[in-house]
């Protein structure tokens, strides 16, 4: 087996498990055994559980961060100089999620559980490299978000930013079952992309709403 293809197993098989059993829960052993590894591949390519983790997050946030910048510059440039809307920013960053995970082949879904860990579960070092790695990338956007709201209070602004990120996780990271319930409720199909496309504007209603 080639390095590439185990260190690809390792991280499949680490983001599946994180993802339904949490972080504490799930053992490098029990990773191994899905990936079909030797426990000393983790060691040899990752160092560490907490290395893992991070990894598992990296293979994730690279692309889509690197495509979220890709689309401010576009359509900055596309506005020459005029300042983004709440509606445009916020239009680019699912779009971008929803394109960087299908570049990946993966939905969004597993992605959302696996951040919403990193906040109900003791991950501080989760939160530490995410801010090394890609506060940059989150503070230009959420400074154009600031931009597009100015008579909105700085700590008003602060919970929205959390209201909008649990109303996502919960929304994207819970999709089976809340599709599940509306199709038994509603005999109504619904995919991904018609989630998203309903939380757009309900993201938007709300970072928009008046100051109080």
């Amino acid at each position: 087996m080639s390095q590439p293809d185990t260190i690809t197993r390792i991280l499949d098989a680490a983001a599946a498990l994180f993802a339904e059993r949490g972080y504490a829960e799930t053992s490098l052993r029990t990773i191994t055994s899905t990936a079909n590894v030797n426990l000393a591949a983790v060691n040899y390519h990752f160092g560490s559980k907490k290395a893992l983790i991070q990894a598992v997050f990296a293979q994730f946030l690279d692309p889509f961060c690197e495509r979220l910048d890709a689309e401010l510059d576009r359509q900055q440039a596309k506005n020459e100089g005029r300042t983004l809307t709440v509606d445009e920013l916020i239009n680019i960053l699912y779009s971008t999620l929803l394109n960087s995970m299908d570049g990946l082949g993966e939905s969004p879904n597993q992605f959302m559980r696996l951040l919403g860990l990193a906040y109900t579960q003791s991950q501080e070092h989760l939160r530490h490299f995410i801010i090394a790695n890609y506060g940059n990338h989150y503070s230009r956007f959420t400074g154009l978000l600031r931009e597009a709201m100015p008579e909105v209070k700085p700590e008003v602004f602060y919970w929205r930013l959390y209201f909008m990120l649990g109303a996502s996780v919960f929304t994207l990271s819970s999709f089976d079952s809340i599709s599940s319930i509306l199709k038994a409720d509603f005999d109504k199909d619904s995919t991904v992309d018609d989630a998203v496309g309903l939380l757009i504007p309900a993201v938007t209603g709300m970072l928009n709403s008046a100051d109080v």
